[in-house]
């Protein structure tokens, strides 16, 4: 319990801040850890104008790779890095990234959602710490990760989303990571080919998300069904979306939206990159 305790008051001594950006990331491929390429530059830019602007205290992760039942917050004071993936070489699995953990944010996030939970049983898997890899390859900026509970509709995930808001103004940097067209199994015969030309119904999906983003429209984006045929192609299975809805729910009426990186890859892989408030 004084453990407990002492993480809660040492989050509640944390000094408000300028409002933090928040990040929506398409990460794609593991590869990309590995990668220089137009998108991996984009994230190495996107993570020195953020320290310019205001060094994080942590960086909270959604990711497309965590789906439980209920929700759960990483309260790992060193997070192991997780290679949740197969068939890839062995430097990606060499690859570490050692940033510490958050546990007194963690904390802030637990009191905030009464029916959250704490583990100590994930760490950070690839949708995070690829993309990190580039943001702040330093590894030296607190983070930890929050679970999609993948069985609930998507206006809970926005919902959630609204009651994190404090944590911008707490020095906390949120970055959703997931994809927006996400469909490998029409895209393993362009990835086969190198072929990274996309489909016309992905690039179609990828507009449309991209106005319903720029018009803040939740209500849209929750049901993306309702896009046309586009919808289902894009988005066989929610968990790549997700996590775009988190990043947008964070946005407020002050807050500027502005596309970092645009592209559809190998037929059905959208690699859009938005940040919200910076």
């Amino acid at each position: 319990m004084n453990s407990l305790q002492d993480l809660h008051n040492t989050a509640r001594s944390f000094q408000t801040t300028a409002k933090m950006p928040v990040l929506f990331v398409g990460h794609g491929s593991p590869m990309n850890a590995l990668a220089d390429n137009a998108f991996t530059r984009t994230l190495h830019q996107l993570g020195l104008d953020i320290r310019n602007r205001q060094p994080p205290r942590a960086v909270l992760v959604v990711s497309a790779h965590w789906l439980t039942r209920g929700t759960f917050v990483g309260v790992n004071e060193r997070p192991d890095t997780i290679h949740d993936f197969g068939g890839f070489p062995q430097e990606l699995f060499a690859m570490q990234y050692p940033a510490p953990g958050a546990p007194d944010v963690a904390q802030e996030v637990l009191q905030a959602l009464p029916d959250a939970h704490p583990t100590d049983e994930w760490g950070l898997d690839h949708g995070t710490w690829t993309v990190l890899h580039h943001v702040f390859p330093e590894a030296d900026i607190p983070v930890f990760q929050l679970s999609i509970d993948y069985h609930q509709p998507m206006t809970y995930h926005a919902e959630l989303a609204r009651q994190l808001q404090f944590l911008r103004r707490r020095g906390v940097l949120i970055l959703g990571s997931g994809n927006i067209v996400h469909n490998l199994r029409q895209s393993m015969p362009k990835l086969m080919a190198d072929d990274p030309t996309p489909y016309a119904w992905a690039a179609e999906f990828d507009e449309w998300a991209k106005r319903k983003i720029d018009q803040r429209d939740l209500h849209a984006l929750a049901h993306y069904q309702q896009a046309g045929a586009s919808g289902p192609l894009a988005v066989p299975t929610p968990d790549h979306y997700i996590p775009l809805l988190y990043s947008l729910a964070l946005a407020e009426p002050d807050d500027d939206i502005r596309h970092a990186y645009e592209a559809v890859e190998y037929g059905g892989l959208s690699m859009r990159t938005f940040v919200v408030g910076g």
